[in-house]
């Protein structure tokens, strides 16, 4: 099931709203990482750039093949090699992830879906004890220039409520990512 408003820009615009290191950094994804998820890895945006801190390897789940025909000609042209990248329906299926398989889980501007609480539900089922989730969402503002409408766009406390109701514990306040986002880490 494909999430709503979940367009995406051409790439060259969808790079101009990141920056994927400097919120991997804040999010604490870091070489203590083995293996990590993305929920939804649309051009490999994040990643990338995750496969080049995590010790181990990182799977990008997208319901779009043309996502992930896009992501994984953009890691071989920068050599990464330890992303394995895979078409599948994470929202009506599940990853297809063991039970406490992954340390890291990453879920980058999705929670405007339907039912996010049991999406979040399964990023808690695959990670192992004392895992963390990394949620980054667009600002719930007029002013950021992208994004799904006001009107399904969650604001952070939103978020971070979700989260505590699917069974994750707070590990970090608030982040303000400028120049258009907010994260926080949950942990399992």
């Amino acid at each position: 099931m494909k999430i709503r408003e979940s367009g995406m820009p051409p790439q060259d615009v969808w790079d101009l709203f990141f920056d994927p290191d400097g919120i991997l950094d804040r999010l604490g994804l870091d070489g203590s990482v083995t293996d990590a998820v993305e929920f939804g890895c649309g051009y490999g945006t994040f990643t990338l750039p995750a496969a080049n801190r995590v010790s181990g390897r990182v799977l990008g789940l997208d319901i779009e093949p043309e996502m992930l025909a896009i992501a994984t000609r953009n890691a071989v042209n920068a050599g990464v090699s330890n992303i394995d990248f895979s078409l599948r329906d994470f929202v009506g299926e599940g990853t297809g992830l063991p039970d406490e398989s992954v340390d890291f889980a990453m879920m980058f501007n999705i929670l405007h879906l339907l039912d996010p609480v049991s999406l979040l539900r399964e990023a808690l089922r695959v990670l192992k004890s004392g895992g963390r989730l990394g949620i980054i969402h667009w600002n719930h503002d007029e002013e950021t220039p992208r994004g799904p409408p006001l009107s399904i766009r969650p604001t952070a406390e939103r978020c971070f409520d979700w989260a505590l109701a699917a069974g994750f514990s707070a590990a970090s306040e608030i982040l303000d990512l400028p120049p258009y986002h907010y994260g926080m880490v949950l942990q399992r």
